[in-house]
C-alpha cells in the first residue's frame, strides 16, 4: 500500500474557468511548500504546459482512449513519484468524452477513485446553481463528487445566496472565486495560447495568491487524503533493448505537442532523444530518425520559411531514407506549402507533394481508430491503433494513395488519411506510443536499420 493523494478539478463545461482554477490551486499549494504533480485528463497539449510552469515539473496527460485503462493506471501511479499530491484536470464538462463516456473526467474519477470537485461558472444565476450541482451529482453516484467551487461571483451576497442553496442539499462549496479580468486566459484557434507564449509565469504567482484567498486549500488537502490509500497493480512496462539511437525531436515556439510518457516509450526502447528547433538551427542534428509533432507552424510560417538550411537538411535527409514520423503540424511543415489565415502562402520542406491551407473552419476534433493501408516504417497493412486529430488546415492536391483508413469514434464516419513512402509516415493524427508501442517499437526498428545500412 503506498498513499496518493489526488485530487481532480472538473466542470460543467468548456469555459467554466478550470484551467485557471486549476493552476491557481497548484500554484497556491507549491507555495505552501507542497510538491505538486499535475496531471490532464484527455488529449490536450496546452493545458499540461500552464500545470508545468505553475507546479514546477512535468505535467501528464491521463486519457484512456489514446492508452487504455491499464496504461493509464500506470502512467498515474509510475509518475506520481514523490509529490504529496496530485492535481488532475478535467476535460471538458465532468460527464463529456469520447463515444460512451470514453475517456471522459467521470471515467477516469472513477479509475482512479478520485474525489471530484466540480468548477460551477455562476455568472447570471443564484439558487440555480444548487440544482446543477445536484443533477451532477446523482447522475452518476459512482462518480466521488466532493463538492463545488463557484467561479466568476459577483458579490458576497451572490456568494451567500448560492451556498445557502447548496446547503440544503448537502454539497459542500470548497471557496468562490469572484469575477477578474486578471483570471482570464487568452485563447486561439486550437485552444488556450501556450503558456510560454502568454509570459503565464509572470502571472502565477499573482494567480495563486489570488486562489489562496478565496478557496479553502486545507478542505481541498484534506478531501485528497480522504481516498489517497491505494494498492498498486499496474505492470511497469521498462524494457530492456538494445537499440542505441539518437532520434531527433522537432520541439521550439511552432512544434510542442508531446506527451511525455510518449517520447519515454522511445527511451524505453534505447533511444536517445535529440531536441532542436526547425525555427533556430541552421542544421538537422547527426540523427537516425525524426520526429515532428503538432503544434502551430502556420503562426511561425514565415521564420520557418525563412530558415531555409534546416528546411534543405531535412529535405535531403528523407531523400537519404531518413525515417521521419510526422503528426498534425508536422505533417504541415514537411508538405510544400503552407497557406495562413491571411491567404499568404509560405515554402515549407517540400517532403510531402501536397499544400497545408489554414480555414476558418475546424476540420476535425475527436478520437479515431486507424487502419495502417500498407506496410510502412510504423507497423503493416491491417494493423490498428487510437489516436485523436484536431486541425483548421486542409491538405490540397498532391496525394490520394492514403496511409490510414480512419474511422471517428464519435459518428462512426470513415476516410482515408495521411501520407507515407519507404521511410515517411505523415498525417493530422495524433498518436500515444504508451498506447500504441508497436508504432514505437516498429519506428525504432525502421531507425536501426537505417543506421546499419
Amino acid at each position: 500500500m503506498k498513499n496518493f493523494p489526488r485530487l481532480i478539478i472538473a466542470a460543467t463545461h468548456s469555459g467554466a474557468g478550470k484551467t485557471t482554477i486549476t493552476c491557481g490551486i497548484i500554484a497556491a499549494l507549491r507555495k505552501r511548500g507542497l510538491k505538486v504533480q499535475a496531471y490532464k485528463v484527455g488529449p490536450d497539449y496546452i493545458d499540461t504546459g500552464f500545470h508545468a510552469i505553475a507546479a514546477g515539473c512535468r505535467s501528464q496527460n491521463l486519457d484512456s482512449w489514446l492508452v487504455g485503462t491499464e496504461k493509464l493506471a500506470e502512467i498515474f501511479y509510475s509518475t506520481f513519484g514523490n509529490a504529496d499530491i496530485a492535481i488532475i484536470e478535467g476535460v471538458m464538462g465532468l460527464y463529456d468524452g469520447g463515444r460512451g463516456g470514453i475517456s471522459s473526467t467521470a471515467e477516469i474519477a472513477k479509475l482512479l477513485d478520485a474525489p471530484v470537485i466540480l468548477v460551477i461558472d455562476a455568472k447570471s444565476a443564484g439558487t440555480s446553481i444548487a440544482a446543477t450541482a445536484l443533477g451532477f451529482r446523482e447522475y452518476d453516484k459512482d462518480v466521488k463528487l466532493a463538492g463545488v467551487i463557484l467561479n466568476r461571483i459577483g458579490s458576497a451576497s451572490h456568494e451567500k445566496i448560492i451556498v445557502d442553496a447548496l446547503n440544503k442539499l448537502d454539497i459542500k462549496s470548497f471557496g468562490a472565486v469572484k469575477r477578474d479580468d486578471e483570471l482570464v486566459m487568452p485563447s486561439r484557434h486550437l485552444g488556450l495560447v501556450q503558456a510560454a507564449e502568454n509570459n503565464f509565469a509572470d502571472v502565477v504567482e499573482k494567480l495563486g495568491d489570488k486562489i489562496s484567498a478565496q478557496i479553502n486549500l486545507d478542505a481541498l488537502i484534506s478531501i485528497s487524503k480522504k481516498f489517497s490509500a491505494t494498492k498498486i497493480s499496474y505492470n511497469n512496462s521498462l524494457r530492456i533493448t538494445h537499440y542505441a539511437l539518437r532520434i531527433g525531436i522537432a520541439r521550439d515556439e511552432a512544434f510542442t505537442f508531446y506527451y511525455a510518457e510518449s517520447l519515454r516509450e522511445l527511451e524505453k526502447l534505447g533511444a536517445e532523444i535529440i531536441f532542436f528547433s526547425p525555427l533556430h538551427d541552421e542544421n538537422l542534428p547527426k540523427v537516425d530518425g525524426l520526429i515532428l509533432g503538432g503544434g502551430y507552424p502556420e503562426n511561425f510560417a514565415e521564420q520557418l520559411e525563412g530558415n531555409k538550411k534546416i528546411r534543405a537538411d531535412i529535405k535531403r535527409a528523407a531523400d537519404n531514407g531518413l525515417p521521419i514520423f510526422a503528426e498534425c503540424g508536422g505533417y504541415m511543415y514537411l508538405m510544400k506549402s503552407l497557406t495562413n489565415f491571411d491567404g499568404k502562402i509560405f515554402e515549407m520542406c517540400g517532403v510531402i507533394p501536397t499544400q497545408a491551407v489554414m480555414t476558418d473552419k475546424l476540420q476535425m476534433v475527436g478520437y479515431v481508430d486507424a487502419t495502417i493501408e500498407k506496410d510502412c516504417i510504423i507497423g503493416k497493412r491491417g494493423d490498428k491503433f487510437h489516436a485523436h486529430e484536431f486541425h483548421f488546415s486542409k491538405e490540397v492536391g498532391g496525394v490520394t494513395d492514403k496511409i490510414f483508413n480512419c474511422e471517428k469514434l464519435r459518428t462512426g464516419e470513415k476516410y482515408f488519411a495521411g501520407y507515407a513512402n519507404e521511410n515517411v509516415v505523415a498525417s493530422y493524427l495524433h498518436v500515444h506510443f504508451a498506447g500504441c508501442t508497436s508504432l514505437a517499437e516498429n519506428f525504432i526498428k525502421a531507425a536501426f536499420n537505417f543506421r546499419n545500412q
